[in-house]
Formats: structure tokens, sequence, C-alpha cells
């Protein structure tokens, strides 16, 4: 009895040991695939806080509440499963997919640099929607919502797509509790840091008005403090895309096949990464600075193509409502043309007409078509008259 009580609990033992193990590996799983995506998470805290500029401050934080919790929908009920059916049964489809993520994300840095730059014009921001009618009306509320949700599914899909990426060699249930926990993590993270920079001006507010001086004077630094950081988010967010969408497309290509590109950033990798002591980080920096060039470049050119292709298409809308205000404005001025002749004709016609009736009486109903009533008075009388 007590053999059996001691072997049971030899098993509880172990059965504890590789659950702590089986968590650690989780742990870990996430901490890679977490990592691997902050050039996306980075992106979504710099441009969720703009859904809500301009709204009522008391509506914030439910906005962004109401957007986080869809922003998990998106990650745990339509993205996971599809996404692990696909690395399930079609695990050859997870590198080009993960490639077509890169390359939004080169597209999306590169557009951002060409906006900056002035070349092309800068997009209208989301807030814009909330601007009309009253600011807290819950139409316009929705809207807010339904916009964000939107951008953050394509954010989402790039985030959960990479960290799948790094934990492919995993069993389906790890893959699947693995990004679970990422979804968790990086959804309370992001709108956890964008509800602190969205109430920061406030919180400096009423920090200013405390009567501690320095209080007051960290209150004045956080309401100074909150465009700066926007703005220093939004640079680093775009840098990050590119590096990130660089580095996909850098291994994905190698991958497929094409090593050129992978062997020379490993190539230029070697000599520092063996000097001793920061030789990994070094290693890090160089391949990080290739992505990002790589990805400066593919953005690049995928932006010029869809900017082009963009306004080719506006310019043949553009001809067309040409060419239709034009035969608009030609094409009735030819009837109207011919009526006003016709009317002018008729005019001159009967005008002609009536003196000639009056001189020459009978003589008249010639120019007719047909024989005319008798109610003019009668010739014959006239002349016995006279």
């Amino acid at each position: 009895m007590a053999g059996g009580l001691f072997a049971l609990l030899d098993d509880v033992a172990a059965l504890v040991k590789l659950s702590a193990a089986s968590l650690d590996d989780v742990a870990a799983g996430a901490s890679r695939a977490s990592i691997k995506a902050a050039g996306v998470v980075v992106d979504d805290a710099a441009v969720t806080p703009k859904f809500v500029e301009g709204v009522d401050p008391k509506r914030e934080l439910p906005i962004i509440k109401r957007i986080a919790l869809g922003s998990l929908v998106n990650k745990i009920l339509v993205i996971l499963p599809i996404i692990l059916l696909l690395s399930q049964f079609l695990p050859w489809l997870l590198t080009p997919l993960l490639m077509v993520g890169g390359t939004y994300l080169c597209f999306e840095g590169a557009e951002k640099i060409f906006e900056k730059l002035g070349w092309i014009k800068h997009h209208e921001e989301p807030k814009k929607e909330s601007k009309h009618g009253k600011k807290n009306d819950s139409d316009a509320e929705k809207k807010i919502v339904r916009s964000a949700i939107t951008t953050d599914f394509v954010l989402s899909c790039e985030i959960m797509v990479i960290a799948l990426n790094e934990i492919a060699d995993e069993a389906l249930l790890s893959r699947a509790i693995i990004l679970v926990v990422v979804a968790l993590g990086i959804t309370v993270g992001v709108y956890g840091t964008v509800a602190l920079i969205v109430k920061m001006d406030d919180i400096g507010l009423r920090m200013a008005k405390k009567d501690k001086p320095g209080t007051q004077k960290f209150g004045r630094f956080l309401v100074k403090a909150m465009p700066k950081l926007l703005a220093g988010l939004s640079v680093i967010g775009t840098f990050a895309m590119l590096w990130v969408g660089g580095h996909i497309i850098l291994v994905g290509t190698d991958e497929l096949g094409f090593h050129a590109l992978y062997d020379f950033v490993h190539h230029l990798e070697e000599p520092v990464a063996a000097i001793a002591g920061v030789g990994g980080f070094l290693g890090w920096l160089v391949n990080t600075f290739f992505s990002l060039i790589l990805g400066a470049i593919w953005g690049g050119i995928v932006a010029g193509i869809a900017i082009g292709f963009t306004a080719l298409l506006k310019s043949g809308n553009k001809d067309d409502k040409d060419t239709t205000g034009q035969t608009n404005e030609e094409m009735p001025a030819k009837p109207h043309a011919e009526k006003d002749d016709a009317e002018a004709a008729a005019d001159a016609s009967s005008t002609a007409d009536a003196p000639s009736s009056a001189e020459h009486g009978a003589g008249s109903a010639d120019h007719g078509a047909g024989p005319k009533p008798n109610y003019a008075p009668n010739p014959g009388k006239d002349s016995s008259g006279s």
C-alpha cells in the first residue's frame, strides 16, 4: 500500500516536472515569437492612439477597451484557427504567406517615408470620421471602433503569422497554446500601453495642478512629452516594420531557393560575430542593418508600383469623366440648334404668308396643303361694291 502511494507520488512529481518543462517551453516559445513580432507591435501601439483623437476624454478608455476586445477576437477566434490549419496541412504555404506579410510591412514602412519626404499625399487619419456630429455619439464610436479593428486585423495577421513561423517545429497543441499566450500578452501589452499614452496628458494636467512644485513640473513634462512620444513611436514603428519585413524577405528567399541575399548578409556577419564578448550583438546589428536596407528597397519598389498604378487608374477615370462631360455638353446642343432653326423658319414663313394673304386674297390658298376654310370675305361682292 505504502509502495503504491510512493509510486503515485513519484508519478505526480514526474507529471509536475513535465508540466513545468512544458510551461518553460511555452514561455520560451512565446518570448521568441513576441520578440520577432516586435516591429508590428510597435507600429500597432503607434497607430492606435490616433483613433481616439478628438473624442470626449471620458470615452477614450471605453473605446480602447472595445478595440482591444475586437483585436483579441481577431487573433484567437479568427486568425489562430486558420493559420494552425495551414501549418498542419499546408506547411509549405507558410513561407510564401509570411513573405506576403513581410512585403506588406515593407510597403507600409516605405509609404510612410514617402509621405514624410512629401513625395505622396498624407493619408487622412481615421479620427476624421468622428468629427461630424456629437463626439460622444454611439454611431461615431461604432465607426471608430470598426475602423480600428479593421486596421488591427491586418497587423494581428502579421503578428500571429510571424509568431507561428518561430514555433513551426512545435507540436500542434503546443503551437496553439503558445499562440494564445502571444495573442493575450501582445494585446494586453499594446492596448495597455495605448491607454497609458492616451491618458498621459490628462495625468500630466492633474499633476500640474498639485501643490508640490516637483509634481507640477513633472506633470507639465508629461503634457509636453506626449506629442514627442507619439512621433517617436511612429518613427520607431516605421523602421521596425522595414527591419522585420526585410528580415522576413531575406530568410524567405533563402528558404525558397534563392540563397544569394542571405549568404551575402551572413558572410558580413561572420567577422564581427567572432569578436569576443560583443560578437553576438554586433552580428545581430549587421543582420538588422541589412534587413532594414533590404526592407526599404523592397518596400520602395512595391510602393512605387502601387503609387504608379493608382495614378494610372485615377488618370483613366478622369479622362472618362472629361469625355462623358464633353459628350453630355455637345449632344444636346445639336437638337436645340435644329429646333431653333425650325422655329425661326416657321416664324419667317408665317410672317411672309400674312401680307400675302391680305394682298392676294384667294391666291394665298395655293400655299396651303389642302382646301382652306371659307371664312374670308367674298372677293366678288367686294368688287361689285367698289
